[in-house]
């Protein structure tokens, strides 16, 4: 948290001396403007990284090119047509629990601690693990499903 403080404190400063070079710019020298310029990406992405959307950012990129690749790979593997691939998409976007659903699989009540939403998932996937005698691959998916919906 300090450290974002202190990205953010030279942003802010990065950004007065681009308004100053911008004024000196037009007051004296135009070439100035090109240093101006340098400086404002400088205080654009000081202020990205400081709050977080950098971050954010990239977590969705990555989320979007894992989807491309599995989906791809699920092609190239003929498990869909052109036709199909919406309806895939809609039957994958119903097996996602809601988070109430979720915290009912893991047997937990609603607002449950990060640790015992871990401690619940564990002894869930101990269960329902599918080389168990009284698992099975359904309910461990089940159970994987529920613990990504309520740590995401």
């Amino acid at each position: 948290m300090d450290r974002d403080r202190l990205v953010l404190g030279l942003a802010a400063v990065f950004a007065g001396l681009t308004v100053l070079l911008v004024v000196l710019a037009f007051v004296y020298q135009p070439f100035l403007l090109v240093v101006a310029a340098a400086f404002g990406a400088t205080t654009y992405f000081m202020w990205y990284q400081a709050t977080g959307r950098l971050e954010a950012s990239t977590r969705r990129r990555v989320r979007r090119t894992r989807a491309r690749r599995s989906d791809a790979h699920r092609n190239a593997a003929g498990a869909g047509t052109r036709g199909n691939d919406r309806r895939a998409r809609t039957a994958r976007s119903r097996r996602t629990p809601t988070p109430a659903e979720a915290y009912r699989t893991l047997g937990l009540d609603p607002g449950a601690s990060p640790q015992e939403i871990k401690r619940a998932y564990r002894t869930k996937v101990k269960e329902a693990h599918p080389d168990t005698k009284s698992g099975s691959e359904e309910a461990f998916k089940r159970v994987n499903r529920a613990y990504e919906t309520l740590v995401e």
